[in-house]
């Protein structure tokens, strides 16, 4: 055996691959937001029932993809690094409830609003799915932002191996608050209203590609420039707070965790090919967003933009776990930080999975067709009067 062939089947490469498939997922879910993007400016770029029934049945074309990315997220990190799940999604549960509870009533309101027997009429559903459009965003580019910033858990590793039977408790939160404390931290909130404003950024994009009708693309339009600024300023503002603070990194020998000055502004260096990832994707959504703004007949902004966020998100999350970095700091206790290292599962289990993961690419090419199928012809007023309108 070569050794490119031994290199590629050690745990390390399998905890890095794996964690590339969960930053890869973690991308895709970002991108597929701009369901919630445009669901927050129904009213916005809506100025009656028809153009507001066009908007809610374009993006519910596409809702089923984002919410089945965010359970398949969840799972992929359930599966490839479970102490993770349990800490974060276990510990952190009223943060994690708050967002699956705003895509259940997603789901609901996209169901019911124009059913016979709605006694709340379709505007409170369309208000509900605001408020999706809203929280979702928000509050999952605020959980995101831990990485970055941490939070306040605890880890008891030696009940991973002494004494389970007895205390099979191996991570708790430190406060009562259970997530809801990220929101505290300024820093949590400015990349969770650039990931919102992003979301609103690529749902005007989307809406201007997929809904034919002239006044809704002019709306749309003017509505870009005033979410586009924000996520902007936002996004630089935060990636500088990045570049220029303390990370957290682990020594592979001992496992020891320590605080390096600069640490993410030390993995882009080392790491350049994930720089230059980073740079490509910025640029591909600044070419979505300005030529959108200054050509009247350009219609496509949603596909660069939509492109360059998958990488942008994709170059964030590599740089947070990659390079020796703990990518889930603990704010309460240092050593409890978590790694690619101490929090991914056995490297069977991370072999087995990985086999089954040569089946992505046929999903997503599924993916692909079938979102071609579904716009092939865009949307339309006549499409409200047929039975699959919403």
């Amino acid at each position: 055996m070569s050794n490119f062939e031994f290199t590629i089947m050690t745990y390390e490469c399998l905890q890095q691959y794996w964690w590339f498939l969960v930053s890869l997922l973690g991308a895709l879910l970002v991108f597929l937001m701009f369901v919630q993007g445009a669901n927050s400016m129904i009213f916005s770029l809506g100025a009656n029932d028809d153009e507001r029934r066009l908007i809610v049945n374009s993006t519910g074309r596409k809702w089923e993809f984002t919410f089945t990315t965010l359970v398949t997220f969840g799972g992929a990190f359930f599966a490839s690094f479970p102490l993770f799940y349990s800490t974060s999604f276990g510990g952190a549960y009223w943060l994690w409830m708050i967002i699956l509870f705003s895509f259940v009533v997603q789901a609901v309101s996209y169901e019911f609003q124009n059913k016979l027997g709605n006694l709340l009429g379709a505007r409170t559903f369309q208000w509900c799915l605001v408020a999706n459009g809203i929280l979702g965003p928000l509050l999952l580019g605020g959980a995101v932002a831990t990485f970055f910033n941490g939070s306040n858990f605890l880890v008891a590793k030696e009940n991973m191996v002494d004494g389970f039977e007895l205390q099979p408790v191996i991570s708790s939160w430190a406060n009562a608050s259970h997530g809801l404390d990220a929101l505290l931290d300024p820093w949590n909130l400015v990349l969770g209203f650039a990931v919102f404003f992003l979301a609103r950024v690529l749902g005007i994009l989307y809406v201007i590609n997929n809904v034919n009708d002239e006044n809704i693309r002019c709306r749309g339009s003017v509505r870009l420039i005033g979410t586009a600024v924000p996520f902007v300023v936002l996004f630089v503002a935060f990636l500088i707070h990045v570049l220029v603070k303390d990370g957290y990194a682990y020594d592979p020998a001992t496992g020891i965790i320590s605080i390096v000055p600069m640490k993410y502004l030390e993995n882009f260096i080392t790491l350049w090919y994930v720089s230059i990832v980073l740079v490509v994707g910025v640029a591909l959504v600044l070419y979505g967003i300005i030529r959108t703004i200054v050509s009247k007949t350009y219609i496509c902004g949603i596909w660069p933009a939509g492109i360059g966020t998958v990488l942008t998100v994709l170059a964030l999350l590599l740089s947070v776990g990659l390079n020796n970095t703990a990518y889930y700091p603990s704010n309460a206790d240092l050593q409890s930080s978590l790694t690619i290292a101490n929090s991914c599962s056995s490297e069977f289990t991370l072999q087995v999975m990985s086999v089954v993961s040569i089946l992505v690419p046929f999903v997503l090419a599924y993916i692909v067709y079938a979102w071609y199928s579904i716009d092939k012809k865009k949307l339309d007023k006549e499409e409200l009067t047929t039975d699959e309108a919403y």
